[in-house]
């Protein structure tokens, strides 16, 4: 015992280091100048996006735009170096940006808590990361659904696009408690006071950032974009009329301090931070497994999800806010030619070089451009054609991305409570769905197999019925189970053999065995005979433990329907009631298979000596 602890131990440990070098897998490649160059130039290309977008994204979250860069400059490198993804590049995104300011905006009282408690969220969404990492509960992302999921990010979507209306038409409005009511207000100060410079300058980098990404896709738009309209606002003096530049970037890399721990307001952003952590670790997961189909790599969930989380704290330690994985950047990437996570160690330091020395060249940039940066980032993310397709597969889904989505909205800016409510919606269903799993009643088709009786408008015995449970049975359908069975019983005043085919039924809880236990003995009292044929090797150790095995008898489990099948008919009460019942067109067709006809006459003779019993395996 002491030697499998110290073994189990010494394996946790070696797996914990483990996580703490991941890059060891690839910095051996850096020894091909090749591979080093291909990563240089894809590293470069990418912060030429990042660089403006991140201020962008920054003033999405609230904040200025140079804690956008802040946040682009170490968490890119540690979460390449701890990550398990080669091509992720990780920095602000658009709906965590949102998120954040959803978060914030409630609790800040000035500009200076906000800042401080953006870098508090930071820290707690990199620890609830991290710790999930380390006890390899990656899986938890699973309990945001597709149709959640898609609901959300179309709302959000919705939400990011219509923030940026005021800053693309030059107006201002004052805040209301909901989100819907400030868009009105912002739509109805546009309809008075619209600042016409503005919106050219808005409709000029909409256009540059279209029409290059269109005709030359390599080519930075966005860069483009905001170096073509940062000097016409300096040329035409742009913000002399009115146009709102950003004005003034402090110059230097952030100082790297501990945040400020507000337990009070650490309280109040626990759910915010739980949701941001999945969202966030979602975003980059499905982005990396997109990669990884391309480049044939192994990704492990845990593993990113380690990584996240630290790049996450160290956003925080260097006056960052919440970053995570982001599809556009990623996609720049891996189309620039990265092989290596050196790409983005690269993308790094260019954002350091920008801190340093390019700051006051980003004074005259107008906020309508970067408007347009978030708007033809975030457009993409609004997609209606999935939704349609979740209707055919499913309504159930697609009703919980429309009251995902439809709740999102309303309850904005206080998304993560619309985000839950979508996520105890979609569990609800799957619950109300299993609770009437398929049940089928088997009968013999003329093609000589069994098939659903009432799919293919098939006769059924009078004497031995066929049931097959397409799932598990558990406290949510334990009596709809029953309550089936009995309905059959009463259908089938002459029934004396009940056939569960197993075959769908993996899983049974205690509800559910109680519930056979106590239909057995109702059962037997009838003199009808309870038999599982096709129970997979899980079922039948379970009924070993439950000591259903004793109370069927083992002669009642069989490998086969067939084999379970001939049993029931063998021992069909006094020898001619099937002949004297079904002449000739029993539903079973029992009487014209040449192989049970050879087996009656003993089997009448010896009702007593049944089929070989079978151990739970399935045909």
């Amino acid at each position: 015992m002491n030697h499998f602890f110290r073994v189990t131990l010494k394996r946790s440990l070696f797996t914990l280091l483990a996580m703490f070098v991941p890059f060891r897998k690839w910095i051996g490649e850096l020894e091909d100048n090749r591979v080093v160059k291909k990563d240089i130039v894809a590293g470069i290309t990418v912060a030429m996006v990042l660089i403006p977008q991140s201020m962008a994204y920054a003033q999405l979250a609230g904040l200025p735009p140079h804690y956008g860069l802040y946040a682009s400059f170490l968490p890119p490198m540690v979460s390449a170096l701890l990550g398990s993804s080669r091509q992720l590049q990780t920095g602000p995104v658009a709906v965590v940006s949102l998120l954040t300011a959803a978060a914030l905006q409630p609790l800040a009282t000035s500009p200076e808590s906000y800042i401080a408690y953006a870098i508090l969220l930071a820290l707690m969404v990199g620890v609830f990361q991290l710790l999930l990492g380390m006890f390899r509960l990656g899986e938890l992302v699973d309990f945001l659904s597709h149709p959640v999921v898609m609901g959300f990010t179309n709302a959000a979507a919705l939400i990011i696009a219509t923030s940026q209306l005021s800053k693309l038409f030059g107006v201002s409005a004052e805040q209301a408690e909901y989100y819907y009511e400030t868009v009105w207000r912002v739509l109805v100060a546009i309809s008075q006071d619209t600042h016409w410079p503005t919106v050219a300058m808005g409709l000029i980098a909409f256009l540059l950032i279209g029409y290059i990404g269109r005709r030359f896709p390599k080519v930075p738009g966005v860069l483009v974009a905001v170096v073509f309209t940062t000097l016409v606002a300096y040329v035409t003096g742009y913000a002399a009329s009115g146009g709102a530049i950003v004005g003034s970037i402090p110059s230097g890399l952030p100082s790297l301090s501990a945040p400020t721990i507000n337990w009070a307001v650490a309280s109040q952003l626990l759910s915010a931070a739980l949701v941001i952590s999945l969202v966030g670790f979602m975003e980059a997961i499905s982005i990396a497994k997109a990669m990884a189909v391309q480049t044939r790599q192994r990704l492990d969930a845990n593993q990113e999800l380690f990584g996240q989380g630290v790049s996450n704290i160290v956003s925080s330690l260097s006056q960052g806010y919440p970053v995570s994985g982001s599809f556009s950047r990623s996609a720049v990437n891996i189309n620039s030619g990265a092989i290596t996570a050196f790409s983005a160690v690269i993308t790094g330091l260019m954002v350091g070089m920008a801190l340093l020395f390019l700051t006051p060249l980003l004074y005259h940039l107008p906020q309508a451009t970067l408007a347009a940066v978030i708007i033809m980032a975030v457009i993409k993310l609004i997609r209606l054609k999935p939704i349609k397709h979740e209707w055919n597969v499913q309504p159930h889904d697609a009703i919980v991305s429309v009251v995902t989505f439809i709740l999102t909205i309303i309850m904005a800016p206080h998304l993560d409570k619309g985000m839950l409510i979508g996520v105890m919606l979609s569990l609800g269903l799957y619950v109300w769905r299993s609770k009437r799993p398929h049940m089928a009643i088997l009968s013999r088709h003329s093609d000589d197999t069994l098939r659903d009786a009432e799919a293919h408008i098939l006769s059924t015995c009078d004497h031995i019925t066929v049931l097959r449970f397409d799932g598990p049975l558990y406290f949510a359908n334990a009596g709809y189970f029953e309550d089936k069975v009995l309905g059959r019983l009463a259908a089938k005043p002459d029934l004396k053999y009940l056939l569960i085919d197993a075959e769908g039924i993996n899983e049974i809880d205690a509800t559910g065995e109680e519930m056979l236990h106590e239909l057995i003995k109702r059962l037997d009292k009838m003199e009808i005979e309870l038999v599982f044929a096709r129970a997979k090797a899980p079922l039948v150790s379970m009924f070993d433990r439950m000591h259903l095995t004793e109370l069927l008898g083992s002669k009642t489990q069989f490998r086969t329907r067939t084999k379970a099948l001939s049993y029931c008919w063998q021992n069909i009460l006094d020898g001619d009631m099937c002949d004297r019942d079904c002449p000739r067109e029993c539903p079973l067709n029992f009487n014209n298979d040449p192989v049970l006809l050879t087996k009656r006459e003993p089997a009448l003779r010896a009702a007593d000596q049944p089929a070989v019993v079978g151990t739970g395996r399935t045909d």
